[in-house]
């Protein structure tokens, strides 16, 4: 783990979790408060997305992974959600070239069958460029749901139980964690969620069996820093026993 100082002990380095999540919340509440329409409060949901990304970089966090768009955010007005779709398209195509700069590696979840066709070549564009670096793993959660990824995996490990490909008694937690759209990425040490909603929305339930959580109540377009190191302070204060007695 990597350390930083503590704001409120300076010569103490804290531990700096190896793996943040992070629920992006708050951005129509951020917009509706200014008297400005929710797509305001996106696109500066996006500004908060760079500041994150490079003090995550900073700090020394290996992984990192953003809600960015759920399963359930497609419910949402055509309007509001053309508007999220252009801003993806927007953000793909400005900021790869800098997040390949840096040496980050970005990997997509979720379902792109819903995307557009264009949307989903910029996403495979952006993890194939990128695949090599290693400063940092950003994970974008996109048209993501963790009840259909368990089922997704479920459905496959069943498919082959079926075919006799696999006996009941193969199937474990390991296995599982093979099928999921996260293999290969360690689970969340800390979950960060913010606008003050102390939920987790679907995301990463598996995954998050024995993460810390972190509720902070800042809207998502004024998360900086700050937060970052306040969110991990907290973190760093807590006893993490897996369920064991220490």
């Amino acid at each position: 783990m990597a350390v930083l100082s503590s704001q409120s002990h300076p010569s103490e380095p804290l531990s700096v979790p190896r793996h943040v999540a992070i629920i992006m919340d708050g951005n129509g509440r951020w917009a509706r408060g200014r008297g400005r329409p929710r797509t305001m409060g996106h696109r500066a949901g996006v500004e908060a997305v760079r500041r994150t990304i490079e003090a995550s970089v900073e700090l020394g966090i290996e992984y990192l992974t953003l809600y960015g768009f759920s399963t359930e955010n497609w419910k949402r007005p055509e309007s509001e959600v053309n508007d999220l779709m252009g801003l993806l398209r927007l953000f793909l195509k400005r900021e790869l070239a800098n997040l390949h700069k840096n040496g980050i590696k970005i990997r997509i979840i979720g379902d792109r069958s819903r995307f557009a066709e264009d949307i989903r070549e910029l996403l495979s564009k952006a993890e194939q460029q990128t695949s090599e670096n290693t400063r940092l793993n950003l994970t974008i959660a996109l048209s993501y749901g963790a009840r259909a990824e368990i089922t997704d995996a479920m459905r496959e490990i069943a498919k082959k139980v079926a075919s006799g490909e696999l006996s009941v008694d193969a199937v474990t937690e390991d296995l599982i964690e093979q099928n999921l759209s996260t293999v290969g990425i360690p689970d969340p040490d800390l979950l960060i969620r913010t606008s003050g909603e102390q939920r987790i929305s679907n995301f990463l339930l598996w995954q998050s069996a024995y993460t810390e959580f972190v509720f902070e109540d800042v809207l998502w377009p004024d998360f900086d820093r700050s937060h970052l190191e306040k969110a991990i302070d907290n973190f760093a204060g807590r006893e993490r026993r897996f369920g064991a007695v220490i």
